[in-house]
């Protein structure tokens, strides 16, 4: 019995039971060939692990995610996973779409190849997500059926437009749903619908989107899972009623555990799709059941059946650790390799010039002035006005209403209780632009300015006066793309992120630092939020309830339409 590697007297977890039995496992040619008690009299083995006193679990699955929301590239993206546990993810890359449209897509598939986290990829459904903004690309039917067929995608990825899903039969993600039914029939569709319930979610999963990964309420939750609908679970929705229904509820096969968007330094601070199966079981899940969650259920949804579990014949992506309730992890294996050793992590270089080189040059917007950030009216005396409100624990904002004062044909905002936040075109497509008000657990001073803006990408700029915005929006735009945070005439921190303005190809330390830094810069402004960077980069999702802002202008998102800033009050219009 000749095999390449084998680990004696580990406590193995078994997915069928869910349980864990002290066992030998033998692995040859990149896949588990033996787990049981024995150790054969004619074994041959290159390598012996002597796995007493050490947990083995499978690598972490995750099946919904967006690598671009790291800001890093798919290598450095798969460096931080494996040292996570994380061996296996499905990755939309909806927001290079947004930016390059297919061109986009395959240059994220050509990017992930050779690294060493197996990176399945879904198809980006919502391209753009509506049709209340403009981008640099869109995804077509025939861009989807290429993909197809081209054998590049594992899924259909989130279908966001829930809206005109369920009120528009005409729309074009409608056009999509039913062009996959007929000639896909076996595609899996993932949802995207927050808050729909009743007779809305059935024409929901009726369109064939038979998932959610949205924030969850456990009413919200069962009414999903009775309608046949899985369960992605991301942490914002890991509240304790949610977990305590979950946990006493015999749904174990109908969730999963999910990241969705993870932050570069979140690898570091607290970790990935680890960090969610530790605070499970901090949160009173057994670390059976939280094991089952980030493996098993997520690998059989995506029909990866040659993984997520313990068995002959499955690819040996396994991870060795320490405690298993600290999910402390010594090693990880991938195709039986391994691949991390905690006492000799390697350090990443970073990328270079990986993409093609019309992506380090997406942004074509003239420099900005003070007058750019005008708000014009044409009422004088106090204006009635939408003010988007910003809300700390979550990516939601909401509608208020607020007397403004305008005067000589602007509105006064500067010398207001308000900030502004402006949206800029940013694809030299049409030049639009739009102008909103904005409150709540924002910042207080300076301004911040981005092209890292959900999922339109264009240029977003939030602030509390002229001259800060237009600074922090010019060192974006010089730089063809980033982050920057600006406050009282200087630069207090610049992420450059130059690859279609979204993401970094410096080493995977460097960027974790940075991010960590522009936390901090934006939190000194007063940003109030658990996550300020995708708190401000989702201002202009106008598929997140409820308020938000594209180029084209405010976005009453439960309605899915334009609305004025200024309210007249006979009609609720300009």
């Amino acid at each position: 019995m000749k095999v390449d590697l084998f680990i004696k007297q580990a406590q193995v977890y078994n997915s069928v039971f869910k349980r864990f039995e002290t066992a030998n496992v033998a692995i040859r040619d990149g896949r588990f060939l033996y787990i049981g008690p024995s150790e054969p009299a004619d074994l041959e083995a290159q390598d012996i692990i002597d796995g007493q006193g050490q947990w083995l679990v499978p690598g972490l699955v995750d099946i919904h995610l967006h690598i671009e929301s790291s800001m890093m590239t798919p290598e450095t993206f798969s460096y931080g996973l494996i040292q996570n546990g994380v061996t296996t993810v499905v990755a939309e890359p909806h927001e290079m779409a947004n930016v390059f449209g297919l061109d986009g897509i395959l240059a994220m598939v050509e990017a992930q190849k050779n690294v060493v986290a197996d990176i399945f990829t879904a198809i980006p459904s919502s391209v753009p997500a509506t049709p209340l903004e403009t981008t640099g690309g869109t995804i077509e039917i025939e861009d989807m059926e290429a993909l197809i067929q081209g054998g590049h995608v594992i899924c259909l990825g989130e279908i966001m437009n829930y809206v005109d899903v369920v009120r528009d039969p005409a729309c074009k993600t409608n056009q999509i749903l039913d062009y996959m039914r007929e000639n896909h029939p076996q595609l899996i569709i993932e949802g995207h619908c927050p808050r729909l319930m009743d007779v809305d979610l059935a024409k929901f999963i009726f369109a064939g989107a038979n998932s959610d990964h949205t924030h969850q309420t456990p009413e919200g939750m069962e009414a999903r899972l009775k309608a046949g609908m899985f369960i992605e679970i991301q942490e914002k929705s890991m509240t304790e009623e949610v977990m305590d229904y979950i946990i006493n509820t015999p749904v174990n096969e109908h969730f999963c555990f999910v990241t969705d968007d993870v932050m570069a330094d979140a690898f570091l601070q607290t970790g990935h799709l680890n960090h969610i199966v530790k605070k499970a079981m901090a949160m009173g899940m057994t670390p059976e059941d939280a094991i089952y969650a980030a493996t098993y259920t997520p690998a059989r949804r995506m029909r990866l059946n040659d993984r997520g579990s313990i068995a002959p014949g499955k690819k040996a992506d396994f991870l060795l650790l320490d405690d298993v309730r600290q999910f402390s992890i010594r090693h990880a294996f991938k195709d039986g390799q391994k691949v991390y050793d905690d006492a000799n992590v390697r350090e990443h270089q970073g990328t270079s010039g990986s993409f093609p080189e019309s992506f380090y040059h997406s942004v074509t917007l003239d420099t900005l002035t003070k007058n750019d950030f005008v708000i014009q009216s044409e009422q004088e005396g106090d204006v009635n006005c939408r003010v988007m409100t910003v809300q700390d624990g979550s990516t939601f904002t909401k509608e208020t209403h607020a007397l403004v004062e305008a005067a000589h044909g602007e509105l006064q905002w500067e010398d207001s209780p308000y900030g502004c936040v402006a949206v800029f075109e940013r694809y030299g497509k049409n030049g639009h632009r739009a102008h909103g008000l904005i409150t709540g657990d924002t910042i207080k001073r300076g301004a911040i300015a981005t092209t890292y803006s959900h999922d339109n990408h264009n240029l977003l700029v939030v602030g509390q006066n002229k001259a800060d915005m237009m600074l922090a929006a010019n060192t974006v735009i010089d730089a063809q793309g980033g982050f920057c945070v600006a406050v009282d005439g200087e630069v207090s921190h610049f992420l450059p992120l130059p690859v279609g303005g979204i993401l970094s190809e410096a080493p995977f330390h460097e960027v974790a630092g940075s991010v960590a830094q522009l936390r901090e810069a934006m939190e000194a402004l007063g940003y109030k939020h658990y996550n300020p960077i995708m708190s401000i980069s989702t201002h202009s999702l106008p598929v997140s309830p409820a308020l938000k802002i594209t180029d084209l202008g405010l976005v009453d998102v439960n309605e899915g339409k334009l609305v004025p800033l200024v309210i007249n009050e006979a009609n609720g219009s300009m």
